[in-house]
């Protein structure tokens, strides 16, 4: 088998199919099996029956079909022996006098066990009870076929023999629909990949609720699901079948084929195994649910081994990686999206100020995407609790780089909005740091950059030490992942409303906000605070004099580089804390500002040239805040990702970003590196990086 970093390349296969035509469907199925190990697959599943055909209702107590369909099950593992990859193959077979509709699953030549269907429907169009036995009917554990004795029940999971994250468990189609299924209890004992051979016919309606059913059951089991159904050629006397194929892992659908195709066809997606482990390992419920649980006693499940040499190395990768997973395509969709996010940003900040009876907060002001985003949603939280919006203290602390421009946005967005906005100019305190150090304050090194972030900091903590409230944080989650920020500066506040939200979905939310909440005027004043772009190298991404020791902002794709056609990285970042995280080395912004999405923070942090990039910086792995108060800077738990304030995100591709230490070629998981969206200008961002598919969860 193959495991090319933690993936298993999973196909359905629907072949031409006649009812009763065993060797013609024999022909076609052998023809899919030759593809799809071309195409480097480790796992082919077919449809239920499909040597003999699901609709051959009488016929198969014919002992001329069911010999038939034995051989033709010897034929197909003789004609595949030298193909890598494992076959489920579906059949009837008639075992001590009784007919069981069975799944066989064939690698190397040789049929390594037999499952029979456990649940069998017996209403409406269907009538298996009439042909077939359950499984609860299976007197013995082994079946003889020819080339010896195969291991025969429910109760079986096939593993390689190499060490691997993959094992396959297989149930057959009612077993999904029944209140328990046989691949929950095959998950708990293990199952990774789950393989399901149907012929589930269409109704009106049915298929959604069958996508809807297979998503389900692949996140409550945590594990990837292979679904194939019979197709079109199937009898048409009271059923039709559309050859319904999905692929999902962990709740997200990888791959569906298209319905109602009359030639036989492949659909073919890579799943992520190695995530599957992780995230079963780190989901205290479902290694409870492993332990036994209620109502259902613990039952015993056998391994079988696995032993075919290893496939082709693959270059490739079958999955659509989406470069924007956390905004919705959709006008509508993102719309609710936004709606949400806003209201748990405002919601959490009005219940931390209600708790702790606060009446004030104040929060550093740029005019970019951060601080405006903060502002706004102090805004929505005092409108929750009925407060003034006098007690929204916004400062702007102008320093060697804030720009005409920046301090302007600033201003206006205030004035439209009914605040008042501080200036508190910050160069003369941060020449008198330089004095203290012995800095000659025109190198514009790492103490230059991060002089000034401290130095903002200290005067909104100091201010609501005087003034009484809570320092806002305005950081973004895609700061606070990567180290953009100053250690002992930018990184703390008490009450982070940004911390959950990546840096791509901040500029729709503020045109949200323009859009439904703001008047004209202020609406028009967001807008431009969310187009903002600060002043910016000529061409390149933007690089600091502390850019080598943290971890890089973004690798921009060529451009036209379509995201759903990964690349191998160029070149690879360690996942390290930066070395200087911790120690002070770390750059940080001057002020909260943030340029326009997708673009980071820039100059406003830089040396006197207006022209200076922007810098990055460490943040630390875990600060405890002072008894009381909240902190801005996430807690890092070692099973997901940084407990934060704010939203938090669960997405279909969901891993911590901490936690992954595996780098991959492709770009599955998507980590800093590989292929990402070209950026305006050739600047790369933070959010470029962040916002990609972590490679899966299970709920967004």
């Amino acid at each position: 088998m193959s495991d090319s970093f933690g993936y298993a390349r999973v196909a359905t296969a629907v072949p031409e199919v006649r009812a009763g035509a065993v060797r013609d469907n024999l022909a076609s199925m052998l023809s899919l099996a030759r593809d799809a190990a071309r195409q480097g697959c480790d796992v082919v599943v077919y449809p239920e029956l499909a040597i003999t055909g699901y609709t051959c209702a009488d016929l198969l107590a014919q002992r001329l079909l069911l010999d038939a369909a034995r051989t033709a099950l010897v034929d197909f593992a003789e004609a595949t022996a030298g193909l890598a990859s494992a076959f489920a193959v579906g059949l009837p077979l008639a075992v001590d006098g009784r007919l069981f509709n069975v799944a066989a699953l064939v690698q190397g030549g040789r049929v390594r066990g037999v499952v029979p269907k456990t649940y069998l429907p017996s209403s409406h169009e269907f009538y298996e009870s009439r042909w077939f036995v359950s499984a609860t009917g299976v007197t013995r554990d082994q079946i003889d076929l020819p080339g010896g004795p195969v291991p025969f029940g429910t109760d079986l999971l096939f593993r390689p023999e190499a060490p691997s994250d993959l094992c396959l468990g297989i149930e057959i189609c009612e077993d999904l629909w029944a209140p328990v299924p046989p691949s929950s209890l095959l998950a708990l004992a293990g199952a990774t990949l789950l393989i399901n051979l149907s012929a589930s016919n269409d109704l009106a309606g049915k298929a959604d609720y069958r996508l809807e059913l297979v998503r389900q059951q692949s996140a409550r089991c945590l594990a990837g699901y292979a679904y194939c159904s019979a197709g079109v050629g199937e009898s048409t006397t009271d059923t039709v079948f559309g050859g319904d194929c999905i692929l999902a892992e962990n709740g997200a659908i990888l791959a569906r084929s298209e319905s109602f195709r009359r030639q036989a066809h492949l659909t073919i997606a890579d799943l992520d195994m190695a995530f599957v482990q992780h995230e079963r390992q780190t989901c205290t419920s479902f290694a409870q649910a492993g332990r036994g649980s209620p109502g259902i006693a613990p039952r015993s499940y056998r391994e079988v081994r696995l032993d075919t040499p290893r496939a082709a190395t693959r270059h490739d990768l079958r999955r659509a990686v989406s470069p924007r997973p956390f905004i919705p395509a959709d006008p509508a969709a993102r719309h609710r999206r936004c709606q949400e996010i806003v209201a748990i940003q405002s919601t959490g900040l009005a219940t931390r100020l209600h708790h702790v009876g606060a009446t004030r907060v104040h929060l550093g002001l740029s005019g970019g995407l951060d601080s405006t985003l903060a502002l706004l949603v102090c805004l929505e939280a005092f409108a929750r609790l009925g407060l003034p919006k006098d007690g929204i203290q916004a400062v702007t602390m102008p320093g060697f780089g804030t720009t005409h421009r920046t301090r302007n946005n600033a201003e206006l967005l205030c004035a439209h909005l009914g605040l008042s906005l501080d200036t508190i100019p910050i160069a003369a305190s941060c020449r008198q740091q330089f004095a203290d150090i012995g800095h000659d304050g025109t190198t514009a090194d790492v103490t230059y950059e991060n002089v000034q972030a401290r130095q903002r900091t200290q005067i909104l903590m100091n201010r609501a030490n005087l003034l009484g409230g809570l320092v806002i944080g305005t950081g973004d989650l895609s700061e606070l992942a990567l180290g953009w920020c100053t250690y002992n500066g930018d990184h703390m506040s008490m009450y982070g409303v940004n911390a959950g939200v990546p840096k791509t979905l901040v500029r729709y939310l503020i045109d949200y906000y323009a859009e439904d909440k703001a008047d004209p005027a202020t609406a028009a004043v967001t807008t431009t605070a969310a187009s903002r772009r600060g002043p910016r190298q000529s061409s390149g991404p933007m690089s600091s004099t502390t850019s080598s020791s943290t971890t890089p902002y973004a690798a921009a794709s060529p451009p036209g580089k379509s995201s759903s056609s990964p690349r191998r990285p160029s070149r690879i970042p360690t996942r390290r804390r930066p070395s200087g995280a911790g120690s002070g080395l770390s750059s940080g912004a001057s002020s909260r500002s943030s340029s326009s999405a997708p673009a980071c923070r820039t100059a406003r942090k830089s040396a006197p040239s207006p022209s200076r990039p922007a810098v990055t910086g460490a943040c630390p792995a875990t600060r405890v805040p002072p008894p009381g108060w909240p902190t801005s800077m996430p807690r890092r738990r070692p099973d997901r990702r940084p407990a934060r304030l704010g939203v938090r995100f669960w997405h279909p591709f969901r891993v911590p970003w901490f936690a992954d230490s595996r780098f991959r070629g492709s770009s599955s998981h998507a980590t800093p590196g590989c292929d990402l969206a070209p950026l305006q200008g050739g600047q790369a961002s933070a959010d470029a990086i962040f916002d990609q598919p972590w490679t899966a969860a299970r709920r967004d």
